[in-house]
């Protein structure tokens, strides 16, 4: 048994249902660049590794177009009543403007540092990367598209040009990395094939209450810490499953929590541990899980091939950072101004001058294509 007033700090991985799609991104750092990439596009020039897209969207564009040429141009009558273009635009803006303004904006920083280093992004790139990701989700190209259609919402063409293309510029822009050291390849086999420690957890946020639940756990049996998991952890998703958590990893960035978790025995119950301000957790070893690869040498390709998709995904969440530093964008919707140099633009209150909307240049084209890490189980 742990001793009660041992208090260990560190930081938990809070336990969570593998999310899908943030797996089919590749990664924590591909997540939230694609949250920032994920656009819908009104485009004055053209991309050629755009040129797939269906007949129906370029419909769209097309009427779309001929409803900028004639903002009075009637799109609904109720009664009486005449609702035309420009009345439905400035609803729409009102409602989801500055969401698909931010993404237009972030789609064009892209689109121009691309023409400024003279990168291209083939149509043949991107069909490429569509087929490998296909591929490993075991699907046809078109059953993909068709996937992504009824559970994503995007049409091919969307998920062509405002994901795939995007990826694929900001990974030319970045550069190759792809220096990966033995150490790096040891570290990343250990997490993603070596053993996993089976837990239940109780989360508390005062110590003395902590100091009385590990007593009283202590005094009982396995099916008592299960209750008071139940009855006392503050952390909602594992208290709903009586403390049970997804089987610990090492080298996952809760490093004292992991050599906690790891000199448990079977049956044996932790001291508490600090894993944030006002955070106390009390760990219960079930036992570990069984590695299924039995050497590295099984895995290496994989291994490496993952940990390029994670430098490559770091990289790209660097370039993409910097070069919305160094550029400068006058938001005129919101009022803002966000990178490059200030200029007298600004008010002596640090405010940007209004300008009509209608000064905001129209972005040009162009879209991208993302790489899929399939994870490693036990």
């Amino acid at each position: 048994m742990g001793e009660g007033n041992h208090t260990t700090s560190t930081r938990m991985e809070s336990p969570k249902k593998p999310n899908r799609w943030a797996l089919f991104f590749g990664g924590t750092a591909f997540v939230v660049l694609i949250a920032a990439v994920m656009m819908q596009v009104m485009r004055d020039k053209p991309n050629p590794a755009l040129a797939d897209t269906t007949s129906e969207e370029n419909d769209r564009s097309e009427r779309s177009a001929r409803g900028r040429v004639a903002p009075d141009r009637a799109v609904a009558k109720v009664g009486d009543v005449v609702i035309n273009y420009e009345d439905l635009a400035q609803e729409c803006v009102q409602v989801t403007g500055r969401k698909i303004l931010d993404d237009m904006i972030n789609r064009l920083i892209i689109q121009q540092a691309c023409d400024k280093r003279q990168i291209e992004v083939t149509p043949a790139e991107v069909d490429a990367e569509v087929l490998k990701i296909s591929k490993q989700f075991n699907l046809p190209v078109e059953s993909w598209y068709q996937m992504l259609e009824s559970e994503q919402g995007l049409t091919k063409g969307q998920y062509r040009r405002d994901v795939i293309w995007p990826i694929l510029a900001l990974r030319k822009l970045a550069g190759e990395q792809t220096e990966i050291s033995e150490d790096e390849i040891k570290r990343s086999f250990i997490r993603d094939y070596g053993p996993r420690v089976k837990a239940r957890i109780i989360v508390l946020d005062n110590q003395r209450r902590a100091q009385a639940v590990w007593e009283e756990a202590n005094r009982g049996t396995p099916d008592d810490f299960e209750r008071l998991a139940a009855a006392h952890s503050i952390e909602p998703t594992s208290r709903s499953l009586r403390g049970a958590i997804p089987p610990i990893r090492r080298y996952v960035g809760n490093d004292e929590l992991e050599k906690v978790a790891f000199k448990l025995k079977a049956g044996e119950i932790s001291g508490i541990i600090q894993i944030a301000a006002s955070r106390y957790a009390i760990l219960l070893c079930e036992g570990q899980t069984e590695p299924v690869v039995s050497g590295i040498d099984e895995v290496r390709e994989i291994i490496i091939g993952n940990l390029v998709e994670e430098k490559a995904g770091d990289a790209v969440n660097q370039v993409f950072a910097k070069l919305k530093e160094e550029t400068l964008v006058d938001n005129y919707l919101t009022n803002t101004r966000t990178g490059g140099a200030q200029s007298s633009d600004f008010d002596t209150a640090g405010t940007a001058k209004i300008r009509p909307t209608s000064a905001v240049q129209k972005p040009s084209s162009g879209k991208a294509s993302t790489r899929t890490r399939k994870p490693a189980t036990n």
